[in-house]
């Protein structure tokens, strides 16, 4: 049966087609998109198409691929092992203060790269707070070295994992872990058994949007863990670098990366309208 408005009927999940376009607000619109699409074209535009690959097949294009892919892989297997228990703490747990450690979990979000990477040193860093103990009781050094980058990427990324994989716990139904409960699984086997299987398109969701955000970390890594290569120099720090010196190497690179997140936002994008 077809819902009829005034205006007229009710299309695509309730919203009404009606008279003219109000321009006031189709124009703006309009400029809003090509803001954002432009810049993208021009990066297609001016892409060195002919010697794509040759260029992608270079040593140092290849070295930055190579470790980035790594570091953003552990970093996000990190953020796995710490981020779903804390996500679980935070959804199933009536912690006092829950709010402000929501709040603290949630603000590498908003917190500039460059401050997070500072925060780093002045925590991990040889005479930081825990790093001048790791150093001088396990002779561990994390700044300036890959394991030093993973620890950058998993700061800045693990907060999108928590927020997708509570926001997936609360949405999920309770009832079959206190069934489970009930019929004597301890709380770890109703963990693994039932809550796991219940929020995995949520874990899923997290850990790919986890890794794009590893993937793409900037200022956080070149302040923690310099850029060396083939040991802290990720795609991000190599754009940055051939931006100055082989412009074309910095677009190639650039596209590279484009392509990831192409890819991870059209895999996630049936996730989104289904909870919209």
């Amino acid at each position: 049966m077809t819902t009829t408005s005034p205006t007229g009927p009710a299309r695509g999940g309730g919203r009404v087609v009606a008279g003219r376009l109000p321009w006031v607000l189709v124009v703006p619109a309009l400029l809003g998109l090509a803001f954002l699409v432009l810049p993208l074209a021009g990066l297609l535009i001016r892409a060195p198409w002919p010697t794509l690959l040759q260029r992608l097949a270079e040593p140092q294009v290849l070295e930055a691929l190579r470790l980035s892919l790594v570091t953003a892989t552990i970093a996000t297997a990190v953020c796995l092992l710490l981020g779903v228990p804390l996500a679980w703490l935070l959804a199933r747990v009536d912690l006092p203060g829950r709010r402000v450690v929501r709040a603290l979990v949630t603000v590498p979000l908003v917190l500039p790269p460059v401050v997070g990477g500072v925060a780093l040193l002045l925590v991990l860093g040889r005479r930081g707070l825990v790093g001048q103990w790791l150093e001088s009781a396990f002779g561990v050094t994390l700044p300036f070295t890959t394991a030093g980058v993973v620890v950058a990427e998993a700061f800045v990324a693990m907060p999108f994992l928590v927020i997708s994989v509570e926001g997936a716990l609360r949405a999920a139904d309770q009832r079959y872990e206190e069934a489970a409960a009930t019929l004597g699984a301890s709380r770890w086997t109703v963990f693994r058994r039932v809550t796991l299987p219940l929020v995995a398109p949520g874990i899923v969701a997290g850990a790919v949007l986890c890794w794009a955000r590893a993937l793409g970390e900037f200022g956080a890594t070149i302040t923690f863990a310099g850029n060396f290569p083939g040991t802290t120099r990720t795609m991000p720090l190599a754009v940055y670098l051939a931006l100055e010196t082989e412009p074309e190497a910095a677009i190639v690179l650039s596209l590279v990366l484009l392509a990831v997140s192409v890819v991870i936002l059209a895999s996630l994008r049936d996730r989104w309208v289904n909870a919209a």
